[in-house]
């Protein structure tokens, strides 16, 4: 063999002779194969191809380098075993087995199963491991010291709180609240706080942690200031999380945390942060102090942060307490006020000092401060403005553009004499630097001209002279379309203007972006013209300008490539604000919509089919009836669209037009459109359920005499199936239907379809089926549904009784005050429902209950709601959440009902009762009633034989 590598021989053997290596590797892995063997990996090796293929072909993984050429010879001549391939059949494929359990499943069982205390977790994670250690060593408790037995029943319930079920964490968190005295600040932080860093910690878990904190500073106090470091290193990086809620939740704990441990301790931790060289920590030291001047009031901070921002040691705590100061003033906002000139005195020597960064963060936090004082406080900003002046002169570049948007917030605080003055300078200076590339002076500029163009002294010709030219030829271009955030401001931008300006200068200035080829730049100028119509108007367009703006938004539209909805939005408002002027240019638009609608792409067929949805009211201003006449007739024939998406749109169309026009003179005539639609009905897709839904419901709201009973019916029955969609918006669509439905052919046929309903097995049908028959009573009256009900409700049969409870539920929500007229009537069926065996049926008669209560208090029908409350108040006890919930509002109704005096005489024997049970659920009641009936409860408090408490007042009767 050669030295250079190892040479292999597929007929032959290796250093030893296959099958003493064969009997070698089965006894070493014999040996442990009982404990090491998982049935599930055993299977899927089985399955595998390398493990179906005979003992010749596996070999063939082993030759892993090539052979030389002279071995193969030697191959041929040596005598090897011909092993014939076995042939495979589809009957060696294996059947579905049911997988069991994993190796990996079963210790992490095991890991659950090994804690004590019987904390039923719902999981443990691998890193809970590190943190709980010694909960897992199952020492006995009587080997541990004290210390350490306290520390065990802590993290015992702390891992209740992290991993427990919802009831066991609310267990565990009131004893940890409770007992925290007990464990000591020391515990609960040592063992709370590193969880709370753990990176493998999930959001969930983070949250109840804080929430668990949060409750503990109260209890704790002034006990917390030697760990109010640590604690806030763990909170700290709450405040620049990306979730707003988190940011909240650290704002809110912290501030918690402020009000225990005193100002003192608080600026303690946070000084050494804010002259760290980390501008990360300073930046959280920045909001921290702003935090905590919410608790701890903002003239307590001022002086430590006036302090920071005049010191001469170091620039990174000036800088710290600069941003302090703006931190604050957007936490404030307004209520910065009082405290406005002792904060104008911390920053004001910022704009003079010697590092670029201070001098830049100055005047940004100036501008914050005079856009949240906004329209007060302008004396406060005078002792600045001198040298910000002197700013403006000297600065270049990014520093220049920070300046010249402080001075742009301070301008609108200014009387008109001044705000003039200042304007025009600003406006000197700012015109010169309109063709600036330095992104920041770009948006500086953008802000001046936003607040400028209010200021009284700005006159229109100025800004059409003078501004408009360079900013439509500096801001309006296709880079500027692509970048978002400047998209907005310059749009924005353009609409302030356009106020100062009107809307016939900026509407021609725009016409040439409508018509550009880059779609980003069309959408951009679609966007301007949409806003600049809806705040000005077109009351200054001439019929030139008109025509010649109609014609650019068609352009855009034909060329629309998307489904972008901005460009229907935008010809809808230019059409609206037009009004009956638009009348001669409704001819090309009906065309082109025409010719999209025959077009082989479907968006293109979609998008003219919404433009003509939001052209439909203004056509029918105009008296173009014949038009919309063509236009339905083209649509009616088009319901044959085979693109659910382009269906929806047409029917919406469909519907708009039936909402406009007089069905006398409507083609083609209804009672031809409604057949059509009702197949369409059994379409899954959502739009088109929804828009056929609601133009079924306007037809029986407007014509409903068009249409034949039968057809209704039919109707009916179809709408039955999209009572249970997935869609919200078309269940309620079709209960709306139903109601009108049965308004226009009377209630009888269609409750029939509806109580027949009652009796499938679906819940969520039966609900919508209980909604649709509150619907139809509420809008045909309760005397046309009740009998049919209360007779319905005889079925021994629990779904149907529990429909007609739920009907009843939503009905008497429904027709309010009308409740009274009905209360004597439905008593049968309430007591019935009351003392039924089934929960449910509690359940829901408690919520009936309690929607008759509410309507009819004072009307004078006590005694019948006494009968009810002697039925309702013995299921106070039941246990089942949803169950007592419905049963508490339900007596809370009947108390409103009843009067206090009568109902307490319920719960006084309760409130005293020697079981704890007892006694909690009528004080839960109790609280119920005392927050609802604070003043009416004191004239019927027990009275006291005690002569020194007898109060002579409480037996008054006026």
């Amino acid at each position: 063999m050669s030295d250079k590598g190892t040479s292999y021989r597929v007929g032959g053997s290796y250093s030893i002779p296959q099958e003493l290596k064969n009997s070698i590797l089965e006894e070493t892995t014999s040996g442990n194969a009982e404990e090491h063997s998982d049935v599930l990996q055993e299977r899927m090796k089985q399955r595998t191809i390398y493990n179906k293929e005979d003992d010749y072909h596996k070999r063939r993984h082993d030759l892993k380098k090539k052979r030389d050429i002279d071995q193969v010879d030697d191959q041929v001549n040596e005598t090897t075993q011909i092993v014939k391939r076995k042939k495979k059949s589809r009957w060696d494929v294996q059947s579905y087995v049911m997988p069991e359990e994993s190796k990996a499943t079963v210790q992490e069982m095991n890991e659950i199963d090994n804690i004590p205390s019987g904390m039923n977790l719902k999981y443990f994670k691998a890193s809970d491991k590190i943190h709980f250690q010694l909960i897992l060593k199952r020492d006995s408790e009587v080997n541990m010291s004290e210390e350490e037995q306290k520390r065990y029943k802590y993290l015992v319930l702390l891992l209740k709180v992290k991993n427990g079920s919802t009831q066991i964490r609310r267990d565990s968190m009131k004893q940890l609240i409770s007992k925290c005295d007990t464990f000591g600040p020391k515990i609960i932080f040592d063992c709370t706080l590193p969880i709370l860093l753990d990176r493998s910690l999930e959001d969930q878990e983070r949250h109840l942690l804080i929430k668990f904190l949060d409750r503990l500073l109260f209890k704790l106090g002034s006990s917390l200031r030697p760990f109010a470091k640590d604690v806030l290193a763990v909170l700290s990086p709450l405040l620049i999380d990306e979730d707003p809620t988190v940011r909240v939740t650290g704002r809110d704990v912290i501030s918690n945390l402020a009000s225990a441990t005193g100002l003192v301790t608080m600026l303690q931790v946070i000084r050494p942060d804010m002259e760290n060289e980390d501008d990360y920590v300073r930046n959280i030291a920045a909001r921290l102090l702003a935090i905590i001047s919410r608790p701890l009031g903002i003239n307590n901070i001022i002086p430590f942060i006036d302090a920071a921002c005049h010191s001469r040691n170091s620039w990174r705590s000036r800088h710290t307490g600069i941003k302090s100061i703006g931190q604050i003033s957007k936490l404030f906002g307004i209520a910065q006020l009082p405290y406005l000139n002792s904060m104008m005195q911390c920053v004001s020597n910022g704009l003079d000092d010697e590092h670029t960064s201070i001098r830049m963060l100055t005047a940004n936090t100036i501008a914050t401060l005079a856009e949240d004082s906004y329209p007060y406080g302008i004396e406060s900003f005078n002792i600045i403005l001198e040298p910000l002046w002197r700013g403006l002169r000297k600065h270049r570049g990014k520093m220049l553009a920070a300046f010249v948007r402080c001075l742009a917030s301070i301008i609108p605080l200014m009387d008109t004499e001044y705000a003039g003055y200042y304007t025009e300078e600003l406006l000197h200076i700012v015109s010169r630097e309109f063709y600036s590339p330095d992104e920041e002076m770009r948006r500086a500029i953008l802000i001046v001209l936003q607040k400028c163009a209010k200021v009284e002294t700005v006159t229109p010709r100025y800004l059409r002279e003078e501004i408009g030219p360079i900013f439509f030829k500096n801001f309006w271009n296709r880079r500027v379309a692509l970048d978002k955030n400047l998209n907005k401001m310059v749009t924005y931008t353009t609409v302030v203007l356009a106020e100062k300006m009107g809307s016939a200068y900026i509407v021609e200035e725009l016409l040439k972006p409508l018509r550009d080829d880059s779609e980003p730049f069309r959408f951009m100028a679609i966007h301007a013209v949409d806003r600049v119509v809806q705040v000005v108007g077109t009351t200054e367009l001439d019929s030139r300008l008109e025509s010649r703006l109609i014609d650019a938004l068609l352009i855009a539209f034909q060329d629309q490539k998307d489904g972008d909805p901005v460009i229907f939005r935008c010809f809808g408002t230019v059409a609206e604000s037009l009004g009956i002027r638009m009348k001669p240019f409704l001819s090309p638009i009906v065309s082109a919509i025409l010719n999209q609608l025959r077009h082989k792409d479907k968006i293109i067929r979609q998008n003219a089919a919404d433009l003509c949805c939001i052209l439909i009211p203004v056509i029918k201003e105009c008296g173009e009836i014949e038009m919309i006449n063509k236009l339905n007739i083209i649509l009616y024939e088009s319901l044959g669209e085979m693109y659910p998406d382009v269906l929806g749109s047409i029917i919406k169309v469909i519907g708009s037009i039936l909402s406009v026009m007089d069905f006398k003179v409507l083609q083609p005539p209804i009672n031809q459109i409604l057949p059509s639609l009702t197949p369409i009905l059994r379409n899954n897709h959502k739009k088109v359920q929804l828009n056929t839904v609601r133009l079924i419901g306007c037809v029986a709201h407007k014509g409903p005499d068009y249409i034949p009973p039968k057809e209704w019916l039919r109707v009916c029955f179809e709408l039955l199936e999209l009572l249970k969609s997935t869609h919200k918006k078309t269940r309620v669509a079709a209960n709306a239907t139903f109601g009108e439905i049965a308004e226009a052919v009377g209630p009888q046929d269609v409750l029939v379809v509806l109580l027949n309903n009652l009796k499938v097995q679906e819940r969520q049908l039966r609900v919508c089926t209980a909604v649709a028959i509150g619907i139809v009573a509420k809008v045909c009256g309760p005397y046309t549904v009740l009998p049919a009900m209360m007779n319905e409700y005889k079925t021994p049969e629990t779904n149907v009784q529990n429909g007609i409870l739920k009907a009843m539920t939503f009905m008497f929500e429904y027709i309010g005050p009308m409740s009274q007229d009905y209360v004597y009537f439905i008593s049968p069926l309430l007591e019935d429902a009351l003392v039924d065996r089934d929960l449910i049926h509690r359940q829901t008669a408690a919520t009936v209950v309690r929607n008759i209560a509410l309507n009819c208090i004072g009307v004078g029908n006590e005694d019948i709601f006494i009968h009810l409350l002697n039925l309702l108040m013995p299921n106070v006890f039941e246990t089942s959440p949803h169950v007592i919930i419905r049963i508490l509002d339900g007596l809370e109704a009947l108390n409103y009902a009843v009067g206090p005096g009568i109902f307490m005489n319920y719960i006084w024997a309760g409130l005293f009762h020697p079981a704890k049970n007892v006694r909690n659920t009528f004080w839960k009641l109790y609280n119920k009633i005392y927050v609802g009936n604070t003043d009416a409860l004191v004239p019927h408090y027990p009275g006291l034989q005690d002569e020194e408490n007898k109060i002579e007042e409480l037996d008054w009767v006026l």
